[in-house]
């Protein structure tokens, strides 16, 4: 390509219409156009941005690898059928012929990976500082460049919101998941085995009755009585257990039972030794004694299936209200709620990403209710536990704190993990920049929590750190007229947006 038809095709792109001759000539004289192959990487996500790239002719393909997935984020396209198409969203019409002035704006690294699509795909890479001093030459530039800027991170944070609510649905799903399936499976083995439990019990009963002379009766009724306000077991040493189960089931069996083992396992589950079943079952005689003992069996093993059913329904209810209240189904999306109760909620969707973690609670007594948005903090709350859970990489302690202070409550959530690097900490809540592995973040979550706390809660958000904790401190208005901000503190490093 000679510099006249160089200059030819710079003219005819929007973001160069108005420039003067004097400023084209200017621009042809720093322009290196270079042709792609179709598929060839023209920057890669996370390095370091070093261009500002302008499409001549073909096209290229925006990707971004987010939690193993690829996904396509963009197309940009000479093309006036593709520019036509895209239009229709509010898309700038002169933002499909350039890209990564964001990065070289931001001082940071490139966001995304950019391929030709497409043979013949032409491109001119206008080095750092010629970008900067382009800007400064061709103001007609800037003003093409801006609306685009604004659009595309507006663009970016709407997608981000929209990746934030699929991955708090996949997250809450999977740990609705994980922690129902204990209780749901307790209740699938009870229910199976509830129906020949009951025909046990009840040809033991029949059995019990036949062989029970009149003064032996009692003894067993005395004895259902008596488990009936047995508090609940002690947490004992296993072996003990193993034990006094082997025991009794060794008596049982001695004495004639025909399920001696199912008696020392219900035995041994309450807690119970063989010295307190023989105390109680004196009166019964040698020849009644087997019947006792299996009807016994058959009484211990209902009421540990019904004790299991019992168990796992409320905890199945309470797994489901917190789901609930998590997301807020069928709730205004403004409303009264409790800060402790957001953060409960979002423990119990996060416990799978926090088996070898300690929580530690700090709520101060006597928390007033907020005004806001529970579900938007709920995500807030979730970023902020689940970048905690992976800092600590599965071990360590992590403190929720909830204070009243002035006009302000205070939410802190402190973790023990590897800390955030000084020479990031105060850039975490700009938008597109992380500290994460290149497909393993957006950049965004940060800097959409701050977006929540601020804007919609006329709040504010600040992080602190150093190696081995590192402290998240949100502060949201008592009065929703108010607003909260983080007051002036010395010591270690801090990030204020």
């Amino acid at each position: 390509m000679n510099t006249a038809e160089l200059r030819t095709a710079l003219r005819g792109l929007e973001i160069f219409a108005q420039l003067t001759e004097d400023q084209l000539d200017w621009l042809a004289s720093v322009s290196d156009p270079r042709v792609l192959a179709d598929g060839e990487v023209l920057f890669r996500d996370g390095e370091e941005a070093t261009g500002f790239h302008v499409l001549l002719s073909g096209g290229l393909v925006v990707t971004k690898v987010v939690d193993g997935r690829e996904e396509v984020l963009t197309r940009h396209s000479t093309e006036e059928e593709s520019a036509a198409a895209e239009d229709h969203d509010g898309k700038p019409s002169a933002a499909h012929r350039f890209t990564g002035e964001l990065p070289l704006l931001t001082d940071g690294s490139y966001v995304a990976t950019a391929s030709a699509s497409g043979p013949a795909t032409t491109v001119v890479a206008y080095p750092k500082p010629v970008f900067f001093e382009m800007l400064t030459r061709c103001h007609g530039v800037a003003a093409v460049l801006i609306p685009v800027l604004a659009w595309r991170i507006k663009s970016s944070e709407v997608q981000a919101r929209k990746r934030a609510t699929v991955e708090a649905l996949g997250t809450l799903a999977a740990g609705l998941a994980h922690e129902l399936n204990n209780p749901a499976a307790a209740v699938a083995r009870a229910a199976q085995e509830l129906a020949p439990a009951l025909d046990r019990l009840t040809a033991t009963a029949c059995a019990w009755g036949a062989a029970a002379a009149g003064a032996e009766r009692p003894v067993l009724d005395r004895l259902a009585e008596e488990l009936d306000k047995l508090p609940p077991p002690d947490t004992t040493d296993p072996l003990a257990q193993a034990d006094a189960e082997e025991e009794i089931a060794d008596w049982a069996e001695e004495a004639g039972a025909e399920r001696p083992g199912l008696l020392g396992s219900g035995a041994a589950d309450l807690g119970l030794e063989l010295g307190w079943l023989l105390e109680r079952l004196e009166g019964i005689g040698e020849a009644a004694l087997p019947a006792a003992l299996d009807h016994l069996a058959a009484l211990l093993e209902a009421r540990s299936l019904a004790a299991e059913l019992r168990a796992a329904g409320p905890r199945i209810s309470q797994l489901v209200s917190a789901t609930r209240d998590y997301a807020n189904l069928d709730r205004a999306p403004e409303q009264r709620f409790s800060v402790p109760d957001g953060l409960e909620n979002t423990l119990i969707v996060l416990r799978s990403k926090l088996p070898g973690v300690t929580i530690v609670r700090e709520y101060e007594a006597g928390l007033p209710e907020l005004d806001g948005y529970p579900s938007e903090l709920n995500q807030v709350w979730t970023n902020l536990v689940d970048n905690a859970a992976e800092a600590m990489e599965g071990s360590g302690t992590l403190t929720l704190r909830v204070r009243a202070e002035g006009a302000c409550l205070v939410v802190e959530i402190t973790d023990t993990g590897r800390g955030i690097p000084a020479d990031s900490l105060p850039r975490i809540f700009e938008p597109f920049y992380t500290t994460k592995d290149v497909g393993k973040g957006t950049g965004l979550g940060l800097h959409l929590s701050y977006r929540i706390v601020t804007q919609r809660h006329r709040g504010s958000i600040t992080a602190r750190s150093k190696p081995g904790e590192t402290r998240m401190v949100v502060r949201l208005p008592l009065n929703a007229a108010a607003a909260c901000a983080e007051p002036p503190v010395g010591g270690e490093p801090a990030s204020t947006p």
